[in-house]
């Protein structure tokens, strides 16, 4: 039996910094940054920063902890909120939720922050945004990526699932019982969390008003799902991700996951000369990266970058 992760508190750390720049169609958009704390790490100036990217209906929440990590081994480390998730401002026209426009917005956060070096973590979507990222021609600001349980093949039981609940329930008389919520959807994904998990991760995927608890993305999303059915074919990403042969990877998967299946992952090693897989165990899609062994995996990763 494969034993559940342990999980933990972020370390102590200074606390991120919010920012907001605007998209090229001037969208108000947003995201955070966690900057090395003075005196930690002599040789934090050599430390790659890294650039956070969450999932479809998620937002740089997602990375508190693993960047409360990374920033105590001297990292500076941002996260982004696309357009409808987050802090950002929610886009009138729903289409506009999709890969190309969001990749724009990303190239807009860059130029904003002045990154011209860095890693990524690409939860999910984040993570078809790295692939598509490493491979553009010229591009050399990459050196390396951690794709978070996302591959160039993708399970449509999965995209089924997600089309089942995002968008569908968004509103919570209060965070436990978004708590409740999450659990009933999820926990095949993640069998091993507790009630105090379950409110954590509420606590990511949304925030309290004056009267409620709502989750923090544009309810619109799930347009971009419903337009797909089992005819519906996925794009081959294969030849895009031997594309990124060059750049060092690292595979995290989560144990129960029903979007990456492992069978993907051995693909990956097999077609990478610079890769390898991290299973988070105990979890699903996508990990949560609370646990040491996980934050380990990362930070040992991008010390090989640096």
């Amino acid at each position: 039996m494969t034993t559940p992760p342990t999980l933990h508190q972020r370390p102590e750390a200074s606390a991120p910094v919010r920012f907001e720049y605007k998209s090229r169609d001037g969208l108000i958009l947003s995201g955070q940054e966690w900057r090395p704390s003075p005196g930690n790490n002599a040789d934090k100036d050599a430390r790659v920063p890294v650039l956070c990217l969450a999932g479809l209906s998620r937002n740089s929440k997602d990375f508190l902890d693993v960047a409360g990590h990374l920033q105590a081994c001297g990292h500076r480390v941002i996260a982004l909120d696309y357009r409808g998730r987050g802090q950002s401002s929610w886009d009138p026209d729903w289409q506009n939720y999709s890969l190309p426009v969001e990749s724009g917005d990303i190239a807009d956060a860059l130029t904003h922050l002045d990154l011209d070096r860095f890693a990524i973590i690409g939860t999910s979507r984040g993570g078809l945004h790295a692939m598509a990222m490493a491979t553009q021609p010229g591009e050399t600001r990459i050196s390396g990526v951690v794709l978070n349980d996302i591959g160039p093949h993708i399970e449509m039981k999965a995209i089924h699932r997600l089309a089942s609940t995002i968008g569908k329930t968004m509103e919570f008389p209060d965070q436990a019982a978004c708590a409740e919520y999450l659990k009933q959807g999820l926990k095949p994904q993640f069998p091993a969390f507790g009630a105090a998990d379950w409110l954590r991760f509420a606590n990511q995927a949304g925030t309290a008003t004056a009267d409620k608890f709502v989750l923090e993305y544009d309810p619109a999303l799930a347009k971009t799902l419903a337009v797909m059915d089992d005819g519906t074919p996925l794009p081959d990403l294969w030849p895009l991700f031997e594309t990124m042969s060059a750049i060092p990877l690292l595979v995290i998967r989560g144990e129960h996951s029903d979007l990456l299946s492992a069978e993907t992952c051995e693909e990956m090693l097999a077609r990478h000369p610079n890769a390898s897989v991290h299973i988070a165990a105990g979890e699903g899609h996508a990990p949560m990266l609370w646990d040491d062994h996980s934050q380990t995996e990362i930070s040992e990763f991008l010390r090989t970058l640096s």
